[in-house]
């Protein structure tokens, strides 16, 4: 699994990070001041990247988590079928496939253009 481990202080909104083994992007990001007896916590508010659900945690600021390296890549769609469209790696040229469930981002898509998607732990989102 493509991830690499930090502390939750390095962390800020808009940045990446992995809940319930899913790569969320946080939303929200407050970090409480340390009390008396105990370390700073963060409250971290995340949205699902590939699944839209929205995540809560609660920890100490130097708690480590892991980070998803989630990479932006070009592709040309070759077939569309349905909700399922077939995408070639204009680097790699590896072919695969795609689920797409947003209707408006299936209707701009077009054989043969190229297109922009994610990759994120194996998972593969168009953008």
């Amino acid at each position: 699994m493509p991830t690499k481990r930090t502390e939750i202080r390095n962390l800020d909104q808009g940045d990446y990070i992995m809940m319930d083994e899913e790569p969320c992007k946080i939303t929200k990001m407050q970090v409480s001041s340390p009390g008396k007896h105990g370390s700073a916590k963060a409250n971290i508010t995340a949205e699902g990247l590939f699944d839209g659900k929205k995540r809560n945690m609660i920890n100490p600021v130097d708690t480590k988590v892991d980070v998803p390296i989630v990479e932006r890549k070009d592709g040309q769609v070759i077939s569309i079928s349905g909700t399922t469209v077939q995408l070639m790696d204009m680097e790699t040229y590896d072919t695969f496939e795609v689920k797409v469930t947003d209707e408006s981002k299936l209707d701009k898509l077009t054989e043969g253009e190229e297109t922009t998607y994610m990759e994120a732990v194996d998972k593969k989102k168009i953008i």
